[in-house]
């Protein structure tokens, strides 16, 4: 989602043709960058947000910190190889969308059969990491989040419909299972109900984004909901997917998982987020448009609203 540019080049320029792109003049230190690049670092931190708290809920109280080491890197590979994997597949498109076309594929910084085989290799790795020094379930859940982003979101969802973003986006929502397996080697309601938070919190993260950028989907033929359908359809949309979301989130302490502070933390957290929610579509039924509608709002306080959650997760047993 976000991606450090590594050498300039104008969208629609694919793959290493050019010379001063070969492998003898491509700096060792750009190169190692740009397969960097390739596993979304940005997005992975969101990912070790979900993962982490969780495990200290499944712990109540501070884990094995070896093993929190442990599953951080097997996620992080992981989820890397899964971008990766991502990044070769969509190469045709990245290459003509703006937001995409400084990526690594795009630049020719890395080339496809290169990006193809660090991709398996670190999914091969994380999944015998998770495996022999974690456990097996959770090993078993990491893989299976990697092939459900590149198989049935990249390769299947992506560019057939505008539920795209809502079915591919479970593969975001496995990471709260995995730190709970990692801990109890089990599965138990609390990951369940955590899973079902960020499964409703995907689209609503998403979509703005989708909004500031549809023009950019329209131009590959991905149809993202907000290019096949009006500001109003996508944010009404994105009031009902929220208003499910900040109630799954109340869940936890009913069902004994959790106490007042992680209550109050996630009723003013929710609170602040339907505000915002609401107020996007009251602009969109204005008929707002351009930087007025200020759809990024909700992105970036999507971010921060997560990131306030898992720790309110995290803070919650030392409270009880």
């Amino acid at each position: 989602m976000y991606v450090t540019a590594v050498e300039s080049r104008p969208p629609g320029v694919l793959g290493a043709s050019s010379t001063s792109n070969s492998r003898g003049q491509r700096p060792f230190g750009a190169r190692v960058k740009a397969f960097v690049e390739l596993t979304k670092p940005r997005i992975i931190e969101l990912l070790l947000i979900t993962t982490v708290p969780v495990m200290f809920l499944a712990e109540q109280g501070v884990p094995d910190l070896k093993l929190v080491l442990l599953t951080c890197v097997g996620g992080y590979l992981s989820a890397g190889g899964a971008n990766a994997l991502n990044m070769y597949i969509d190469r045709d498109i990245d290459a003509l969308m703006e937001r995409t076309s400084q990526r690594p594929l795009v630049t020719g910084m890395v080339s496809p059969r290169e990006c193809l085989a660090f991709g398996i290799t670190l999914a091969v790795v994380s999944t015998l990491l998770f495996g022999l020094t974690v456990n097996w379930l959770s090993a078993w859940l990491s893989l299976g989040a990697l092939l459900f982003y590149v198989v049935v979101y990249t390769m299947i969802l992506k560019r057939r419909t505008s539920q795209n973003i809502v079915w591919g986006g479970i593969a975001g929502c496995l990471p709260v299972l995995i730190g709970w397996s990692s801990v109890t080697d089990s599965l138990s309601w609390a990951p369940v109900v955590l899973f079902l938070v960020m499964f409703f919190w995907t689209p609503p993260h998403y979509w703005p984004l989708s909004m500031k950028v549809r023009d950019d989907y329209a131009r590959v033929g991905v149809p993202m909901l907000p290019v096949i359908a009006s500001n109003k359809v996508v944010a009404r949309q994105i009031v009902i997917y929220s208003w499910v979301m900040v109630a799954v989130s109340l869940l936890l302490t009913p069902l004994g998982y959790t106490g007042w502070f992680y209550t109050t933390v996630a009723l003013a957290a929710g609170g602040f987020w339907l505000w915002e929610a609401h107020g996007l579509q009251n602009r969109a039924k204005a008929e707002v448009t351009g930087a007025r509608l200020k759809e990024m709002r909700l992105f970036h306080w999507s971010i921060t609203y997560v990131s306030i959650l898992f720790v309110a997760v995290a803070v919650d047993p030392f409270l009880r």
